[in-house]
């Protein structure tokens, strides 16, 4: 769907029969590998070291085939509100939710790879309208990232984190909103230091699940908790990242099995889920597998794996990376969970985030805490945008 440049037109989802029937014929003929050589009975925290293990898939494949219905998230989707507009020739989609709250708060939730707008789908409704009236409400936005789900794939280069706050801004100027709140995890929290360090002006103040820190810090000083943190982040950039790499550097050559294999798209991104959440052996601890599957059904019916992929080519490194000069002066609320692959020391953020008004590490959680721990994250989000709010009154 296209509209005129700077209106914003109602987008409705639904995917066609073919494509949902296309989608578990694939699945039926699905060609699986050999199982992986390190076979441990599940539970076990290592059953994952070689990748998705094979009789994990078989039963989500199976489930994807026969079970699992698109058709209620889809609805959902409806239901909440979907828009359209065009800003700087692309097509960018976005939820949005207003509170029936007269003093709510604008904010705009950004999301990451492997996520998409399902990440937030279970805690927009808790953030506009709160059961507590003393609760703080908020006009809930939530944008897909350019190349992710209803926005369209970028044809050129150039749509790094830099441009993606930029077009943010512009967004919310169009659907009335000044100035406003900013959250995001992942590539969203790079794009939400972005919006807090460019946009002083536009943005109140920001709440981010992670903290960007400046380059070449010393760890003098650090406890040795801190210190861990380092080690861990480390380890995980240096021998579990490889998939940024080849996003990074061969977003194409991943991306064509990406877009024409549904069990290679879904492996793709349930190693991600495997690992970087809160769990003893399996995601779904936490998260359901339906959802699991609305999130990689989502990048199955809208051909966006390889156009996704390059958000990592458009901002790691070069012209288009975080500005390693970039410092924030709007109120900052960070919160780092624990099974997190990023975990950044405060007197780190500090040197870039120069109003840190509230500082959480939660218990639980990990890298999907909407999805994860949605009651917690929904508290968290409230408490730490209040006390931006409060900051920036003051």
């Amino acid at each position: 769907m296209n509209c005129p440049t700077g209106e914003v037109q109602a987008f409705e989802t639904h995917a066609t029969d073919a494509d949902l029937n296309d989608l578990r014929t694939r699945l039926a003929a699905a060609r699986l590998p050999e199982a992986e050589t390190v076979y441990r009975p599940a539970p076990h925290p290592r059953r994952w070291e070689q990748g998705v293990p094979l009789a994990d898939l078989v039963d989500i494949v199976n489930h994807w085939r026969t079970d699992y219905d698109w058709r209620p998230f889809e609805a959902r989707l409806n239901r909440i509100g979907q828009y359209r507009t065009i800003i700087d020739g692309l097509g960018i989609h976005f939820l949005h939710r207003r509170s029936a709250r007269a003093d709510a708060t604008p904010v705009i939730l950004t999301h990451g790879w492997p996520g998409s707008i399902a990440e937030f789908i279970d805690v927009i409704d808790d953030l506009a309208d709160p059961e507590d009236p003393e609760a703080p409400a908020f006009h809930v936005v939530v944008p897909s990232l350019p190349g992710f789900g209803y926005s369209d794939k970028p044809a050129t280069t150039g749509w790094g984190v830099g441009k993606i706050a930029a077009a943010w801004v512009e967004l919310m100027g169009r659907l009335g909103y000044g100035q406003f709140a900013a959250h995001g995890g992942d590539w969203g929290g790079v794009i939400t230091t972005v919006l807090g360090g460019r946009f002083p002006g536009r943005v109140l103040g920001i709440h981010t699940t992670l903290a960007q820190a400046p380059p070449c810090l010393t760890t003098d000083g650090l406890t040795a908790a801190e210190r861990k943190w380092i080690e861990e982040t480390r380890d995980f950039w240096h021998h579990r990242a490889a998939y940024a790499k080849q996003q990074a550097t061969r977003p194409q050559t991943i991306g064509y099995s990406l877009v024409d294999s549904p069990v290679g798209l879904l492996a793709w991104i349930l190693d991600k889920f495997a690992e970087w959440t809160d769990t003893d052996d399996s995601p779904f601890e936490t998260i359901s597998i339906d959802r699991i599957l609305d999130n990689v059904t989502l990048y199955w019916l809208t051909r966006t794996g390889a156009s996704a992929a390059r958000i990592y080519h458009e901002s790691h490194g070069g012209v288009n990376a975080l500005d390693p000069e970039l410092r924030v002066d709007v109120p900052s609320a960070i919160s780092i969970y624990p099974h997190d692959i990023e975990k950044c020391p405060r007197v780190w953020a500090q040197e870039r985030y120069r109003q840190i008004v509230r500082w959480r590490t939660p218990e639980t959680g990990g890298h999907f805490p909407s999805l994860e721990v949605p009651g917690y994250f929904v508290k968290d989000l409230r408490e730490g945008l209040a006390a931006v709010l409060a900051a920036g009154f003051r």
